[in-house]
């Protein structure tokens, strides 16, 4: 049996399990979404914690019970508050414009009313939130214009002290006076980037010593390599220098080998001549 209680449908058996009534009702009676952007910047658009709470409870009769005007007194018995001070908060709430009031039409019951809108909340923070968008992306976009005009590899700076702990690490061992000297002769010879992407491939290899790193650094420093995109487009040739040369020795191969061997028509002509050698 139910029954109806200030609009509410209310169980009247109560010979069930209280943990499993709770369970129904935590469920059936619906949640109120609050949008954590809100939630985030209310503070930004001079809404204090006690007014926060009064719009979350005043959204939840919204939408819970369709009630669009809650009275103070209605809203003081969800909150820690008396009715004087809620309906000072509300004033507050209007004359900053982050509430405001509307005419609704209730089409079930063809009356027309008046009750708080939110709308004006919402374009508030939709005006944060574009700003702080705006300078996200602005600073995305300075970071990608960055990496673009100083190479196609994320671009970072890295100081000689941070090569020496990076090299530590990788060695997993303190460096020797001698090792730290010769990190602070290469980055004063070239920029620390280079001596860290040497580092990387060194360590990718399995070659954890300064030779090896030294005789790769030798080599770009030959090559008059001074940044990462220099080094990417050489790496590029190389390898395709690589695979033409393999290619030219494979198709000379090929016609040597065809050049070489003789025909039948050769072979027995060689033959009748050393047939004809034996008669004469």
């Amino acid at each position: 049996m139910k029954l109806k209680q200030n609009g509410k449908v209310v169980k009247c058996d109560q010979k069930v399990d209280i943990t499993a009534t709770f369970g129904s009702d935590l469920v059936l009676e619906g949640s109120t979404a609050i949008p954590n952007i809100l939630l985030k910047i209310y503070s930004k658009i001079g809404i204090t914690d006690m007014q926060m709470m009064l719009l979350i409870q005043m959204i939840r009769l919204n939408s819970e019970g369709r009630v669009h005007s809650p009275t103070p007194e209605m809203l003081a018995e969800y909150m820690e508050s008396d009715p004087a001070r809620i309906k000072k908060e509300l004033a507050e709430l209007l004359d900053k414009e982050i509430i405001t009031t509307s005419q609704y039409y209730d089409y079930g019951q063809d009356i027309i009313f008046e009750g708080y809108d939110f709308e004006s909340l919402f374009l508030k923070i939709s005006d944060i939130w574009s700003g702080i968008r705006a300078r996200e992306i602005e600073e995305t976009e300075k970071i990608l214009r960055m990496a673009t005009d100083n190479s196609s590899y994320h671009q970072f700076n890295i100081k000689t002290t941070e090569l020496i702990s990076i090299f530590e690490k990788e060695f997993g061992r303190p460096l020797s006076p001698i090792e730290v000297e010769q990190i602070e002769q290469w980055s004063q010879d070239m920029e620390a980037i280079l001596v860290y992407e040497a580092l990387k491939r060194a360590v990718l290899r399995g070659k954890h010593n300064f030779k090896y790193i030294n005789s790769i650094l030798l080599e770009w420093k030959k090559n008059n390599l001074r940044t990462l995109e220099a080094i990417e487009i050489y790496d590029r040739e190389y390898k395709q220098r690589r695979l033409n040369s393999k290619h030219n020795a494979r198709t000379a191969e090929s016609q040597k080998g065809s050049s070489v061997l003789p025909t039948d028509s050769k072979i027995n002509s060689k033959k009748k001549a050393f047939i004809r050698s034996l008669y004469i």
